[in-house]
């Protein structure tokens, strides 16, 4: 839930920013030279841009929480079988014996989009983001029935 609220709060002040620049490209259009009009389009590309990547971002955790609720209504999500260090921090070799394991799962069942979540999971327990993100995606389109590329 605390994740939820920072994404929420996060993306709120995001769009608070993006119709505050919008507003200040709107004012530089506004004052018609060709300079503050080629200023202003500029300022305007920066939200369009930043709203498009906000909302595919929004997208990607609205489909992977969907498939984290279906996994779990099946009893597939991964258990928690990470050792910790002291202070909390997942061990690193507890983490790749875990990814050994979902790499060689996800290798046996390449269609299984649930084979794909939990190895997104065990990137992301290896501390590999752009995998893990990668991974998640893949398990997205599998379940979406998409085409994916080998």
């Amino acid at each position: 839930m605390r994740a939820k609220i920072t994404y929420l709060v996060t993306a709120a002040v995001l769009v608070f920013y993006f119709v505050l620049v919008g507003s200040r490209g709107v004012m530089l259009i506004q004052a018609g030279t060709l300079l503050t009009v080629t200023f202003g389009v500029a300022v305007l590309i920066l939200p369009v841009i930043g709203l498009w990547f906000l909302w595919q971002n929004t997208q990607f955790v609205r489909k992977a929480n969907a498939l984290a609720t279906q996994l779990d209504a099946e009893g597939g999500l991964p258990v928690d079988e990470l050792r910790r260090t002291p202070s909390g921090h997942i061990d690193r070799d507890s983490a790749d014996e875990v990814f050994a394991r979902r790499k060689a799962e996800t290798e046996a069942s390449p269609d299984d989009w649930r084979c794909w979540f939990r190895l997104a999971v065990a990137y992301h327990d290896a501390r590999d983001t752009p995998r893990a993100r990668k991974a998640m995606q893949r398990a997205i389109a599998l379940h979406d029935g998409k085409p994916t590329r080998a």
